[in-house]
């Protein structure tokens, strides 16, 4: 027979956009297994993970099953990871940093689920449905202005639609109202920090510097806060910045192709494999690109749809394991096989 146990008490890092919703996974997935968990939340965004850990405890889950910590993230991470009580690593963030702490768990020899950068792409082609590819990647491009793992940055578009869908997603842009998330009627809100405001700039300036085209955006909003304008450029060059290191902001990068292998050629060609989109009326298509697409996720003519029930996760350099689907709770068990003869 094959025993299934707890693999014992979890570390978890998780970062500072989507803040409750990438803890609730790592908690759902280790509670339901059995395990205990302490979640290192981040430090600039505090309030949310504080407020759904003490919900647990409000509801009765008993001391010292999930506890939350705060603090420098590095001398953190060395403390927990070699700590002989925790026996398993889960990680969000970025590639360069779930390497690091993957090598290091790997010394002590502790389970890792990472989930870690994306640079996902979006594949229209030319069959596809333009208002509904605006309308759907247009919304995930810009959710969370654009500081969400999964946000589509490289969009791919048939040269026989690329005018057509370009004017579409700037009009699309430009009519988005960005202010205080408390707001009503705000539709994007702010960058998490000011580190993100210049490295928007840079991306930005580097696009039309290899001569892309500006069609909406492009600037900061005001100068308090840290605002960003819904960015759309077109004609983006493959030696731009921003079409190979992950924007993380509220920036469309759009670039023809001709052939549907070409676009899956490129879409494949960065180490990313987290995600990706495709508008494809045609089920051959929608097969290829299925099968081709080199990501952990794909949504073909709608938005990102994650659920409790399906895989959440990447392959690539955009990590190992996942966070949905009866696959998540996996990476929390032991198997151990016993056999038994009767005498």
């Amino acid at each position: 027979m094959v025993l299934k146990d707890p693999v014992g008490p979890v570390a978890a890092f998780t970062p500072g956009t989507s803040r409750s919703t990438v803890v609730v996974r790592k908690v759902g997935a280790a509670l339901a297994a059995g395990c205990s968990m302490l979640v290192k939340a981040p430090e600039e965004t505090p309030a949310g993970p504080a407020a759904l850990v003490k919900a647990f405890a409000d509801a009765g889950l008993p001391p010292g099953v999930l506890g939350l910590v705060y603090g420098d993230p590095a001398e953190i991470s060395s403390y927990l990871i070699p700590h002989p009580v925790i026996r398993k690593i889960t990680f969000t963030g970025s590639t360069p940093v779930g390497k690091q702490l993957a090598a290091l768990a790997g010394k002590h020899m502790k389970r890792v689920t990472m989930e870690l950068g994306g640079h996902a792409p979006v594949i229209i082609a030319e069959d596809a449905d333009i208002a509904l590819a605006v309308k759907s990647a247009g919304a995930a491009k810009f959710r969370n202005a654009g500081q969400v793992c999964i946000s589509p940055t490289r969009f791919l578009v048939h040269e026989s639609i690329r005018n057509d869908f370009a004017q579409a997603l700037a009009k699309y842009a430009t009519g988005l109202k960005v202010g205080d998330g408390l707001a009503e009627g705000t539709q994007m809100g702010p960058l998490a920090n000011p580190r993100r405001l210049t490295a928007m700039t840079e991306f930005h300036e580097d696009a039309v510097k290899h001569g892309a085209q500006v069609l909406a955006g492009g600037k900061r909003i005001g100068d308090a806060g840290n605002f960003w304008e819904p960015t759309v450029l077109m004609d983006v060059p493959l030696e731009a910045k921003v079409f190979n290191d992950e924007p993380f902001g509220p920036v469309a990068a759009i670039r023809a192709f001709n052939t549907l292998d070409e676009a899956i050629a490129e879409a494949n060609r960065l180490s990313f494999g987290l995600a990706g989109y495709a508008f494809t009326k045609s089920l051959k298509n929608a097969d290829l690109l299925s099968r081709k697409v080199e990501v952990g996720m794909l949504w073909i003519n709608m938005p990102a749809m994650p659920s409790a029930e399906m895989p959440f996760g990447g392959i690539k350099d955009s990590g190992y394991g996942s966070e949905g689907g009866p696959e998540a709770l996996e990476a929390y068990l032991n198997a151990r096989s016993v056999a038994v003869m009767n005498v």
